[in-house]
């Protein structure tokens, strides 16, 4: 398992986001312009982060949210590592059921730019926080 705690999986996602903002923001504009709430679940972390397309600017919530999401996406740690790597494709892991969506899995094309411009800064986030490569 790559992540040992939900804790360092928040922290990668909360800098690869801010990164976006900065040098990609027509990312987390799709999203906005998604309106959709979008929920990551990774069930051996225990860990949950919510994406609130419905607000400007995009809120992020680490760990249990009350809102209700439109897209739900379980995955583990390493389903999403690998995906931020770009080890491993959406599609690879939404056919080989690593990712299991819930709602209308065309709405997940609205997190596609973000994993695109993740993969860029993801490297270096790891080794920016220690968890290297």
């Amino acid at each position: 398992m790559f992540y040992s705690q939900a804790d360092q999986l928040y922290a990668c996602i909360q800098a690869i986001l801010a990164r976006i903002q900065q040098e990609a923001p027509a990312e987390i504009e799709a999203i906005i312009t998604s309106n959709l709430i979008i929920r990551l679940r990774c069930s051996e972390l225990n860990a949950q982060i919510t994406l609130n397309g419905r607000r400007r600017p995009l809120q992020a919530t680490y760990g249990r949210s009350s809102l209700r999401p439109h897209l739900d996406i379980e995955l583990t740690g390493d389903t999403l590592h690998h995906i931020l790597l770009g080890e491993l494709s959406l599609k690879k892991a939404l056919s080989s059921k690593l990712m299991k969506v819930r709602g209308p899995i065309w709405k997940a094309f609205a997190l596609a730019g973000f994993f695109q411009k993740g993969q860029a800064f993801y490297p270096q986030v790891l080794r920016e926080l220690g968890l290297g490569l």
